[in-house]
């Protein structure tokens, strides 16, 4: 990837998806190809790792990972830019419950390229990012009610 690609990228975001007992429905594929058919993010890294029972980790295939005899994950074969490399995916397997596997994707937010292009332009420069989760959002919110009831 060249410098000028560079700076017409949104931010690039990874996410591990912990299955318990290698379990994978399927059930959110149909919502991770929507963005990506939308242009909202594009997948950059795609893999799967297994953390088995006696703790040691493997690679998992892109291929049937519902069970259903599809391959499901066909459409991201070669989806694999080189940032996400064999140490990080021991590091995600670190995470893991034995006897679990796990997703890594590591994504583009396409939806915000062109604003991140403009502040970078403009010299802007992010210093910070994070994410809250969703439990301690909901916990808040609650929280909040509750006060404004009383």
């Amino acid at each position: 990837m060249s410098v000028d690609e560079f700076s017409e990228m949104g931010p690039v975001d990874y996410l591990i998806l912990e299955f318990p007992g290698n379990r994978m429905t399927g059930e959110g594929l149909p919502l991770l190809l929507d963005l990506v058919d939308r242009h909202i993010i594009r997948v950059l890294d795609l893999s799967f790792v297994r953390k088995d029972e006696d703790g040691s980790v493997r690679a998992l295939k892109l291929a049937d990972m519902d069970g259903d005899g599809e391959l499901d994950l066909a459409v991201f074969e070669g989806a694999s830019s080189g940032l996400l490399g064999e140490d990080d995916l021991q590091e995600a397997a670190a995470v893991l419950e034995p006897g679990n596997s796990a997703g890594v994707i590591v994504y583009e937010n396409v939806w915000a390229a062109p604003l991140a292009a403009a502040l970078r332009r403009s010299g802007a420069r992010m210093v910070a990012n994070g994410r809250i989760p969703a439990e301690e959002l909901l916990a808040t919110l609650e929280a909040a009610e509750t006060q404004s009831a009383s």
